[in-house]
């Protein structure tokens, strides 16, 4: 998976408390502890501003859909700014897969729960963060 724990015996001398530490794989800096991402939000269409109804846009701005499940995400790594795409099932808050943001160009792989999410991120990259 994206994300894994390092115990707390792969960690001894690294001066990092708790039993745990999440990590999530970077596609562009490898695996990173989580504290260095922050989260940019769904990926979504984004509608044409020049030519969809102000109700439209409304829509897209305010409205998100907040139930579980698997979701594609813009993340960043905030040392390098990098932003990318994370396949994550947030009901379990698990990555399932990263990747870097140029996959959407090209269609991002189809998940059983989410088959409408690779076209979607296909067409939302032009709207990346």
């Amino acid at each position: 998976g994206s994300i894994r724990t390092l115990s707390a015996h792969g960690r001894e001398g690294r001066g990092v408390g708790g039993p745990l530490m999440k990590i999530m794989v970077c596609p562009l800096n490898g695996p990173r502890p989580i504290m260095e991402f922050t989260y940019g939000g769904e990926v979504r269409v984004s509608p044409d501003p020049d030519t969809c109804t102000d109700a439209e846009w409304s829509a897209y701005v305010f409205n998100r859909s907040g139930s579980p499940g698997v979701k594609y995400e813009w993340w960043c790594h905030i040392a390098s700014g990098y932003w990318f795409i994370a396949l994550r099932d947030t009901a379990r808050d698990v990555v399932i897969a990263t990747y870097p943001a140029e996959t959407a160009r090209h269609g991002l792989p189809a998940h059983a729960a989410n088959a409408a999410a690779p076209a979607a991120a296909a067409r939302a990259l032009d709207g990346a963060p």
